[in-house]
Formats: structure tokens, C-alpha cells, sequence
């Protein structure tokens, strides 16, 4: 159990420096800065304008629209690292079934783009 136990000693170690230099940083900003909160500091900001609506209105659905698009498309990207790793060991038919799968993807994002998915008005 003890052999054990030493082999998440780095981890602790790396945990205690991290916490550490988190709390330095947030303590030497405290003590050096000025703290004088005023009105205006107070305030919500938003692009040098006073906010124009309740910032927990509901959102457009377009907005997750292409968060959605985003993240099927970064995870196509994610797929092609390990493939391109192994490719040598996994020869033609790991090629093809590739070239399959990015095929299909195009075709999902043509079908989008045709659709106006991705068009902002």
C-alpha cells in the first residue's frame, strides 16, 4: 500500500505548487492594487455600453446552432490525429474508411450550408 501511496507523491506535490502559486498570485494582487470599488467599477460592462437587456433573456437558437456545427466539426479534427499516427499500421483500408468518414461530414455540412445554417442575418 505504501509503494502505492509514493507513486501519487508527484501528483501531490504538483497539486500543493499549483494551489500555492494561485494563492501568491491572488494575495500579491490584493496587498499591491488599490481596492477603492466605486459606482462605476461596480457596474456591468459590456462592449463601453450599459447593458440593454436582462443578461438571462434567452438566447437565439442560431447561437447553438453553431455551437453544435463547432463541435462536430473540432471533433472530426480530434479523429484525424490518431489516424494519422496509425496510418501506416492500419494501411488502405484505414485510409478508405477515413476518406468515408470525411466524405460523410462533408456531405452533413453541405447539407447545412444549404440549408442556411450557417448564414447570419
Amino acid at each position: 500500500m505504501e509503494a502505492l501511496l509514493r507513486e501519487y507523491l508527484p501528483i501531490l506535490i504538483f497539486l500543493m505548487i499549483a494551489v500555492g502559486l494561485a494563492v501568491a498570485a491572488v494575495g500579491g494582487s490584493w496587498i499591491v492594487a488599490r481596492q477603492r470599488p466605486d459606482r462605476e467599477k461596480d457596474s456591468p460592462y459590456e462592449c463601453g455600453f450599459a447593458p440593454f437587456n436582462d443578461a438571462r433573456r434567452q438566447f437565439d437558437v442560431r447561437f447553438y446552432l453553431v455551437a453544435i456545427l463547432f463541435i462536430i466539426f473540432d471533433l472530426e479534427v480530434a479523429f484525424l490525429f490518431p489516424w494519422a499516427i496509425s496510418l501506416g499500421s492500419i494501411g488502405l483500408f484505414g485510409f478508405w474508411s477515413m476518406v468515408v468518414f470525411l466524405g460523410i461530414l462533408t456531405i452533413g455540412f453541405i447539407y447545412e450550408w444549404k440549408k442556411g445554417a450557417l448564414e447570419w442575418e
